[in-house]
């Protein structure tokens, strides 16, 4: 028995450290580019590709994570989100999450609870949003944006969030076609331990005000779905 389960641990200890190597091998460091007029002039080829227009004119925006249990209705114009997770809805007050209501099972709720789950509604619309709308923030407050030369010799866009959300300090390299529509990017973020890890942004849909947003992602073999995505006035 002491015999099979030291064989046991030994295969487990190999596949574990054959794990690491692997995502090791993987890993890619952050790149460094060059930041300036042509970076901005990149980033704003991409939103000219995306109809950032539209985009900015679209005031509500509805779409599900996490394979429909986080929901949201974000009102864009006067920047509040109804974040929906099982039995707690909380009316977010993105402007100012203190005044935000709480409601589980449809009652109110006060106190530590209701701080803390304003807390995690906060949490889960900033990084659900980002999957959403990500490619329309690169020029929020806080960001730097660089130009960066791939192998190939096409030019890629670096955005590096040094305020703001939920994981400051996090950078994302997008990915683009000839004409600076994106269709992936490579992330390097504080909650993921191997740099460059790549999600596809390429299955897109034409919302009915006239905004593209994503309806899928793609990251090796995982599908990010975010459900019913819409977009209108």
């Amino acid at each position: 028995m002491k015999k099979t389960l030291k064989v046991a641990g030994i295969i487990l200890g190999a596949l574990f450290l054959s794990a690491v190597v692997l995502l090791w091998i993987k890993h890619e460091p952050l790149p460094e580019g060059q930041a300036g007029p042509q970076a901005d002039a990149l980033a704003k080829k991409m939103l000219n590709a995306l109809n950032h227009r539209a985009y900015k004119e679209t005031r509500y925006l509805e779409w599900s994570f996490r394979n429909g249990a986080n929901r949201y209705v974000w009102d864009k114009d006067l920047g509040k989100a109804k974040v929906v997770s099982g039995k707690v809805t909380v009316n977010l007050n993105l402007n100012d999450p203190s005044s935000s209501k709480v409601l589980k099972n449809g009652k109110k709720v006060h106190g530590p609870d209701r701080k803390k789950e304003i807390e995690q509604a906060l949490d889960k619309f900033n990084n659900d949003s980002f999957w959403l709308v990500a490619p329309y923030k690169v020029f929020d407050k806080g960001t730097q944006r660089s130009l960066v030369t791939l192998a190939d010799g096409s030019e890629a866009l670096l955005v590096t969030y040094t305020s703001g959300g939920t994981t400051p300090g996090d950078s994302y390299l997008w990915l683009l076609n000839e004409d600076g529509f994106p269709y992936a990017y490579k992330m390097w973020a504080k909650i993921i331990p191997i740099g460059g890890i790549e999600a596809t942004w390429d299955d897109w849909l034409v919302t009915q005000s006239g905004a593209f947003l994503p309806k899928s992602h793609e990251l090796g073999p995982l599908t990010l779905e975010l459900g019913n995505v819409k977009g209108y006035n």
